[in-house]
């Protein structure tokens, strides 16, 4: 298996907002094998995030499915930090993630990048 590793960023610059952003892998990969959510202020992304996960169109998860699902910790083996999507084809090559950030007593909002990391396999 040739396996792909791509971060793609959203940076969530107001509070209580949605951010869409459709992105695009490429061309010559065939599978998406999974994906993980990061941040530079984990705490923000842990109490304030949701998020949807759409690949082709189809959704992975429900756009309130919450962002703390998908971290992993440093003591996580890194072979395991990616949320499993089997062998999702590539078919159009495009990746959508609806991230959306509200209100929690634990954290005050301060500006902050969220990003999507997707492992994929190349056609042979």
């Amino acid at each position: 298996m040739n396996t792909y590793i791509k971060r793609f960023d959203i940076t969530v610059d107001s509070a209580n907002e949605t951010y869409t952003q459709e992105f695009e892998l490429d061309k010559d990969l065939k599978f998406v094998r999974g994906f993980l959510l990061t941040a530079d202020q984990d705490d923000l992304l842990y109490y304030r995030g949701t998020a949807g996960i759409y690949i082709n169109g189809n959704e992975f998860l429900p756009d309130d499915h919450e962002a703390r699902l998908l971290m992993t910790g440093l003591n996580t083996d890194p072979n395991a930090r990616y949320y499993s999507t089997g062998k999702a084809e590539v078919l159009n090559g495009k990746i959508k993630l609806v991230y959306t950030d509200a209100n929690n007593v634990n954290t005050t909002f301060a500006e902050y990048r969220v990003s999507l990391y997707v492992k994929a396999e190349k056609a042979s």
